[in-house]
C-alpha cells in the first residue's frame, strides 16, 4: 500500500513539473507574440491619430483589407476569435490552423487602426490558442493534453491583453461551460497567465491604471447595487440581441461581401458624422472618461452594440468583449445619472456586470474588478456579476458555450445527450 501510494505521489509529482513548464513555455510564447501585436497596434492608431485628421475616412479601407486577407489566407481566422476557439476545443479536439496567428494579426490591425468597432481578446485569444495547437503538435500531446494547452493559451492572451493574470486564468478555465469550472487546468493557466503577464510588462506593453473611490460598505450601498445588476443583466441580453441581429441582418443580405464592407462602413461614418467619434475604435476613450467620473450620452451603449455588430457583420476582424467593457460602463453611468449616484463607481460595475452577464463568467469578473480596480470593490462586484449573470439566462456573446448546469433548478435537459436541450421542469402532478 505504501509503495503504491509512493508510486501515485511520484506520478502526480511527474506531472505537475511537465505541465508547469508547459505553461511557463505557454506564457512566454504568448505574452511575446500577442505582446507585441497589441504594440504595433497601438502605435498604428497613434501614429495616424497624430498624422491624419480623416482617420476615419480609411474605415471602407481596412475593412476591406481585413475581408479580403481573410477570405484569401485563412477563413478560419474570420470573425471574433474567442468562440472560434471555444468550438475548436469542444468539437475539433482543440485543433487551429498556425496561419490564423499572421492573418488575424493583420486583418485586426487593418479593422481597428481607423476606427472600427471592435477589441482585441478576441484575436489574442486565437492567436494564443493557434499557437498552443501548433505547439502541442509539435510536443505530439495527446488530444487531451492539447486541449489543456489550448485553454493555457487562452489564459496568457487574456492576461496579456487585460493586464489581470487572474481574471485571464479563471476566464480560461470559466468560459468553456457554463455552471462549472474546468478545474484540471486551473494551475497551468494561472502559471501561463502571470507569465505571459511578466512578458508583457517586460516589453512595456501600455496598461490603463484605474483609480475609482469605492464607497463604504452599507445596506443602502447593496441595495442600489442589487437594482444595478438587474439593469445590467437586461442591458447584456439587450447587447447580445442586437449584436447577433445586426450580424444576422448582414448574413441574410444578398451581396458580395465587399458590399457588405462598403454598407458596414457608411453605417459607422454615418454614426460619426452625427454622433462623434467616442462610439468608435475599441472604446477606450469613452471608458477612460467615465472612469473617471465624467458621464456619456444615454444611447452610448445601444450605439456600441450597434456598430460592433455592424464591423463584424462587414468583415472586420476583432473581439467583442473589450467594446462590451465600454457598454457596461456606460450603462452604469446612466444608472449613477439617473439616480445621483457615482459615475466612475457605477461605472466600474457595470464594466465587470456586462462581462459577466454577456459571457457567463461570473467568477472572473469578479477577479477582474479586484485586480483593476482593488479588492475593496469586491463585495460590490461580487454581488453585480452573479445577479448580472443569473438575470441574462441562456444568452451568450458566445453560442458555442457548453451549459453545463442551468443557472436555475427550475429547467432540465429534456434530452441528456444534448447539452444544449434545456427546458423547464415539468409541473408534477
Amino acid at each position: 500500500m505504501a509503495d503504491q501510494d509512493l508510486r501515485n505521489e511520484g506520478i502526480l509529482f511527474e506531472g505537475f513539473v511537465r505541465w508547469l513548464f508547459l505553461a511557463a513555455v505557454c506564457g512566454v510564447i504568448v505574452g511575446a507574440v500577442v505582446g507585441l501585436f497589441l504594440i504595433v497596434l497601438y502605435r498604428g492608431i497613434d501614429f495616424i491619430n497624430a498624422h491624419s485628421e480623416s482617420r476615419y475616412a480609411l474605415i471602407p479601407l481596412g475593412l476591406l483589407a481585413s475581408l479580403f486577407s481573410i477570405k484569401l489566407f485563412c477563413p478560419q481566422a474570420a470573425g471574433h476569435g474567442t468562440d472560434k476557439v471555444i468550438a475548436a476545443i469542444h468539437y475539433k479536439e482543440a485543433l487551429l490552423s498556425f496561419s490564423v496567428v499572421p492573418v488575424k494579426i493583420v486583418s485586426t490591425i487593418f479593422t481597428l487602426v481607423p476606427g472600427a468597432v471592435v477589441g482585441t481578446e478576441g484575436p489574442s485569444v486565437q492567436i494564443g490558442a493557434a499557437l498552443m495547437s501548433a505547439l502541442s503538435r509539435l510536443f505530439k500531446l495527446t488530444v487531451k493534453e492539447r486541449k489543456k494547452l489550448v485553454v493555457c493559451g487562452v489564459a496568457a492572451a487574456l492576461s496579456s491583453v487585460f493586464g489581470a493574470p487572474v481574471a485571464g486564468a479563471v476566464f480560461g478555465v470559466e468560459v468553456l461551460f457554463v455552471g462549472e469550472l474546468f478545474y484540471p487546468v486551473l494551475l497551468p493557466a494561472l502559471v501561463s497567465a502571470v507569465v505571459a503577464y511578466m512578458v508583457c510588462v517586460r516589453i512595456n506593453v501600455p496598461y490603463t491604471i484605474y483609480h475609482v473611490a469605492v464607497p463604504a460598505l452599507t445596506p443602502e450601498m447593496l441595495e442600489w447595487c442589487l437594482f444595478a445588476a438587474v439593469c445590467f443583466g437586461l442591458v447584456c441580453i439587450l447587447h447580445i440581441k442586437l449584436t447577433d441581429g445586426v450580424l444576422s441582418v448582414f448574413k441574410r443580405l444578398s451581396l458580395p461581401d465587399w458590399a457588405k464592407s462598403l454598407i458596414a462602413s457608411a453605417l459607422i461614418l454615418t454614426v460619426f458624422f452625427f454622433f462623434g467619434d467616442a462610439p468608435l475604435g475599441m472604446g477606450e476613450k469613452g471608458l477612460n472618461s467615465i472612469l473617471a467620473g465624467q458621464a456619456s450620452p444615454w444611447y452610448s451603449f445601444v450605439l456600441k452594440s450597434f456598430l460592433l455588430g455592424v464591423t463584424l457583420g462587414g468583415g472586420g476582424s476583432g473581439g467583442v468583449l473589450t467594446p462590451t467593457f465600454y457598454i457596461g460602463a456606460a450603462a452604469g453611468a446612466l444608472f449613477a445619472s439617473v439616480f445621483g449616484l457615482d459615475t466612475a463607481f457605477l461605472g466600474a460595475l457595470g464594466f465587470v456586470g456586462c462581462v459577466a452577464g454577456s459571457v457567463n463568467t461570473p467568477i472572473a469578473a469578479v477577479f477582474l474588478a479586484t485586480e483593476l480596480f482593488g479588492a475593496s470593490i469586491a463585495p460590490f462586484a461580487g454581488i453585480v456579476c452573479v445577479i448580472s449573470y443569473m438575470i441574462s439566462g441562456a444568452h451568450s456573446l458566445y453560442p458555442t458555450q457548453i451549459l453545463i448546469r442551468p443557472k436555475s433548478d427550475e429547467f432540465v435537459l429534456a434530452d441528456p445527450q444534448d447539452k444544449k436541450s434545456w427546458r423547464i421542469r415539468p409541473i408534477e402532478k
